[in-house]
């Protein structure tokens, strides 16, 4: 299946380039691989070097590469994935993205702390969208 059927609302409320990221990338990979998880999987890591997910939506990187320590190592590694969020961005940006999805508490928080809430309000915000 193409794809445009396939895509995620996510990446259908994100920029044209994100879209044809995720497109590549899952067309390439059903063809490598077959319809399924792992096609959606190989679209997501190709689009998560470009772009992290902020609310309902993916927004371009400031730089290029891998988002987190699952992405860095590859399918078979044991680091997490933290859902499109940029764990590998400064703590800086992380506060910035926090402060944009108005997460109470983030001035006290580590880093880690900043991805876990991101991620969190991230999937509050798809979860949302998804009901209205």
């Amino acid at each position: 299946m193409p794809a445009s059927k396939e895509m995620p609302d996510t990446i259908k409320r994100s920029p044209k380039h994100a879209q044809a990221i995720w497109s590549k990338a899952h067309d390439s990979a059903v063809d490598e691989y077959g319809e399924g998880e792992r096609a959606h999987r190989t679209a997501f890591a190709a689009l998560k070097h470009e772009y992290e997910k902020v609310g309902d939506h993916w927004e371009k990187k400031d730089s290029s590469g891998p988002s987190d320590s699952k992405a860095e190592g590859g399918r078979d590694s044991g680091g997490k994935t933290h859902g499109g969020v940029d764990a590998n961005a400064s703590k800086e940006h992380l506060y910035d993205i926090a402060k944009k999805l108005d997460i109470s508490g983030r001035s006290t928080m580590d880093k880690d702390e900043l991805v876990d809430a991101i991620d969190k309000a991230n999937k509050r915000k798809t979860r949302e969208s998804r009901e209205s």
